[in-house]
């Protein structure tokens, strides 16, 4: 009874101290909500904003609630973060430039890049400076650095510059050893995503556009370089060509590719110059974590809603998405789209969508959530890195549409894919199968026998159904004859200003082209915008961190493994999940 008693003592001590530490916890965090509330409302005179290039883009970050407590940059960097900054530090009169640090930066795409380089010519224009520097530049970073008044870089640096290539992948010799092959049902012949499980190179068709799309990046880069290092294009390409990437900094240097090089620490000397201060005095910095503080003073006016639709399209939670981080989730997005109809206050809605398709099930279903929204309100759409396949399905019923130059979009074609996992189970694994039935097609699915001819007539004809609802959509949305549409679909893929040139986009631009846009059509003389769906607040991440603590650390080191394989192998993971009609890009766009 005695240790009984003793346990009974320890277990309510226990719970004692453990509320004890966490309404310490809470008191800490409500504590840095107030902080980082108002932490940075003024701006010390004279100061630089600092755009440390370390981490992963994404469309939107998650707002951790501890970053901005401690002023800290997270590892995820938002793209909305960062031209929010850009835009402040330009309107802000006490910052007087922004210095540009390269890390190791990844992106989600070149069009991504497009829209902060254009933020940064539009910062400069203000009469104000820009200073890069690093270690080492990445060619993505290089191409943000370049924007630069002047470029500095580590004496053992180097600078990465090579053109763009794509890669893909193919697996079907790899699931033929283990007995599995995909048996396919699609309309488009530029619908290369199936591509990778059904054949072991590209086809005629897909080298064509990937060809295309990639030779239109690569000119955009060089283009945009060329203007501001006064560097010719033939001359980049030639540096290109001959990896100017292993050349020592002095060649960087004599090439132009960049204006001084140094130590790290001498760096700082160069902006206390810029900024006309002692060698002695510090350097007033603001972080990203730290603009997000600063005030825009924009809120007068009319409220237009930017709404953040980004990853792979599925219809309910995250089950079917190749990626497991961002999901476009069409019951979640025709809810948040049906009180943005509602909303008195919301006059007009800005979809920025960054998608390579999904569900063709899905995307109709939030294509008819936006007819509804069109009917109350004007809607644009911003294209971010691509919109295509299921990301133009939901697009092409907007009002107006913007897309980057780089962004990938069209892709209008669906398919469908069905692992035949036969000769697994009776090869490899020696399982035998039998079989009564009460109809001709009553065993249709059964895992004993691949699809026969018969039931692939019915899916082509139930395929063929999908692709003709998408191509009629395509073709009311932006009032072209199906004929029209039907020339430019077939599952290609199209740069934004090719999409331009066949109607599939109304403008080239930036999201803030977007927004001005909805502003035009709403009427709007004032407005100020607001940013959907909400982020978690501090208890929900509290609540996710603990949930993805309880078995994600084997997908993290899996991916830490992995490097470029990750993608593919969680697709593989995740492919039995994923809705059986697609209408998307490749599963692995492979482009660097």
């Amino acid at each position: 009874m005695k240790e009984f008693f003793k346990m009974v003592f320890a277990t309510i001590v226990g719970m004692i101290l453990f509320g004890l530490i966490m309404g310490i916890f809470a008191v800490m965090c409500l504590v840095g909500m107030v902080a980082s509330g108002s932490n940075v409302k003024s701006v010390e005179d004279n100061s630089v904003m600092v755009l440390n290039l370390n981490g992963d883009l994404t469309e939107r970050a998650s707002d951790k609630f501890l970053n901005s407590f401690l002023g800290v940059q997270a590892d995820e960097l938002g793209l909305d973060n960062i031209l929010d900054a850009i835009q402040k530090a330009k309107d802000n009169e006490d910052i007087k430039g922004i210095y540009i640090e390269s890390g190791s930066f990844g992106f989600d795409s070149y069009a991504s890049m497009q829209a902060i380089r254009r933020a940064l010519v539009d910062f400069k224009k203000s009469g104000k400076w820009i200073i890069a520097y690093g270690d080492n530049y990445s060619q993505g970073t290089y191409y943000l650095a370049s924007v630069a008044d002047k470029i500095y870089i580590n004496p053992e640096g180097m600078v990465d510059w090579h053109g763009i290539a794509s890669n893909p992948m193919f697996f079907k010799d790899m699931m033929a050893k283990f007995g599995i092959k995909m048996q396919l049902a699609k309309v488009g012949t530029y619908k290369s995503a199936p591509e990778m499980f059904t054949a072991d190179r590209m086809s005629d068709a897909n080298r064509e556009q990937v060809t295309a799309y990639i030779n239109g990046i690569w000119e955009n880069v060089v283009k945009e370089v060329s203007a501001s290092r006064k560097i010719s294009a033939d001359t980049l390409n030639a540096y290109a060509d001959n990896l100017i990437t292993f050349s020592d900094t002095k060649t960087l240097l004599n090439k132009k590719l960049v204006d001084g090089i140094m130590y790290s620490n001498e760096v700082k000397d160069v902006v206390k110059k810029q900024l006309k201060i002692d060698t002695d005095k510090d350097i007033h910095q603001l972080s990203l974590a730290d603009m997000a503080n600063v005030k825009d003073n924009n809120d007068s006016g009319e409220q237009i809603a930017v709404y953040y639709a980004f990853g792979d399209i599925v219809d309910g939670g995250t089950l079917g998405a190749v990626s497991q981080e961002a999901v476009i989730d069409s019951k979640k997005v025709c809810k948040d789209l049906a009180s943005l109809t509602k909303d008195d206050n919301v006059k007009a809605v800005v979809l920025r969508i960054n998608s390579g398709g999904g569900s063709a099930y899905a995307s109709e279903q939030i294509w008819h959530q936006i007819e509804l929204l069109k009917k109350e309100k004007p809607v644009v759409v911003s294209m971010g890195g691509m919109a295509a396949s299921g990301g133009y399905y939901i697009s092409c019923n907007s009002n107006w549409i913007v897309a980057e130059p780089t962004t990938l979009t069209g892709s209008i074609g669906i398919f469908g894919m069905f692992p035949d996992a036969s000769g697994l189970l009776k090869d490899k694994l020696g399982i035998k199968f039998d079989e009564v039935k009460t109809n001709r097609n009553s065993a249709f699915g059964t895992m004993s026998r691949p699809i026969n001819d018969e039931e692939m007539s019915y899916l082509n004809a139930y395929i063929d159904r999908g692709y003709k609802l998408f191509r009629q959509r395509v073709a009311d949305g932006r009032k072209l004859s199906v004929d029209a549409v039907e020339a430019i679909a077939q599952g290609r893929v199209w740069l934004g200003q090719d999409a331009f040139k066949h109607k599939l986009v109304d403008q080239l631009g930036s999201l803030d082209d977007a927004i001005a846009k909805a502003a035009k059509l709403a009427k709007l003389d004032k407005y100020y915008t607001s940013k959907y769906p909400d982020m978690p607040d501090m208890f929900d991440q509290l609540l996710a961190s603990s949930e993805e603590s309880k078995g994600n650390y084997l997908d993290e080191a899996m991916q830490a493994t992995l490097g470029d394989l990750y993608e593919p192998f969680l697709m593989l993971r995740y492919i039995n999940n994923q809705a059986p009609i697609q209408a998307r890009l490749p599963f692995v766009l492979n482009v660097r």
